[in-house]
């Protein structure tokens, strides 16, 4: 049997036996093939030894089959499972190959919506799952009463999605009016609205640089700091990705040196801890500095 196909009966297995239900007609659409393929495939099934049982449109294989428990096993996650597996990978650094090839093979035989709703949860999920939908048929959506944190204004906006960051906090997308990449968070967005219309700028899909501050740009900016035990642990406290950057001094002194996406994250950190940290040979963060000190203590 070629690798292909046997991928595709895998999947099929999978879909069949877990809790969601799928008529024929969506299994074939869902595998881009004929729903003639679908039932030749759960004949396959049968053939091998697997009890398979109708109700309606709905084929399901019986967990009592012959194998199945030795199977299940190695193909199923539970819940908890799905949530640490899925946790673990999205922990991995963003730019990681590896991550994206771990995330490649589990959804090659997991359904990842099944994933994702395990981390997202209340209003969020529906919208994610939309997010999924979108991702998976290349189609365009309008995230709907988009709440900008810059603006401060609601609005739509119509982009092609394309990613999302850890833990589906921010989708990456590219917005067609403003002709660009951007991140937009998931908690600001009021619904999501599949339209009938593929993606037309496919080649301008790219996702920039997420800081440890996490603020995004398609640009970095090194800087370094001396900072307090005290400074480190909070950092590391609000912002654990920063521990990879930290490089111990003595018992009270530790250094950061990183890269950043802009002055802002880190910016309102230092602000907050003026007296337990220095700022070292970044004097492009120090004048930063100077000039938001200096216009929040105007005089208005």
């Amino acid at each position: 049997m070629d690798q292909p196909k046997l991928e595709r009966l895998l999947r099929l297995m999978m879909l069949i036996t877990s809790n969601t239900n799928y008529t024929i007609s969506q299994l074939a659409n869902k595998f881009a093939m004929s729903e003639r393929t679908i039932y030749r495939y759960i004949d396959t099934f049968r053939e091998a030894g697997f009890v398979i049982k109708k109700k309606n449109d709905i084929f399901r294989i019986d967990k009592s089959s012959p194998y199945f428990k030795d199977i299940s096993q190695l193909i199923h996650f539970t819940d908890e499972e799905a949530y640490i597996l899925k946790s673990a990978i999205e922990g991995i650094d963003e730019n990681n190959l590896i991550k994206q090839n771990l995330k490649r093979k589990l959804y090659t035989v997991y359904d990842y919506k099944i994933l994702a709703d395990t981390i997202v949860h209340g209003e969020n999920a529906k919208n994610v799952n939309h997010l999924l939908e979108a991702f998976e048929n290349k189609q365009q959506v309008i995230l709907k009463d988009y709440c900008s944190a810059n603006s401060k204004l609601v609005s739509n906006r119509l982009v092609e999605p394309f990613g999302f960051t850890t833990n589906y906090i921010q989708l990456w997308a590219y917005e067609i009016k403003a002709k660009q990449n951007k991140l937009f968070k998931l908690s600001r967005v009021g619904s999501v609205e599949i339209i009938p219309r593929n993606w037309e700028f496919e080649e301008k899909h790219k996702k920039g640089h997420i800081d440890i501050f996490r603020i995004s740009s398609d640009k970095l900016l090194p800087i370094k700091l001396q900072m307090s035990l005290r400074a480190a642990h909070l950092l590391t406290e609000e912002y654990p990705l920063a521990e990879k950057e930290l490089t111990k001094i003595n018992d009270n002194k530790w250094m950061l040196s990183t890269n950043v996406c802009s002055y802002e994250g880190v910016g309102r950190f230092v602000l907050g801890l003026l007296d337990e940290i220095t700022v070292v040979e970044t004097p492009g963060f120090i004048n930063f500095l100077n000039h938001k000190i200096a216009k929040g203590l105007s005089v208005r």
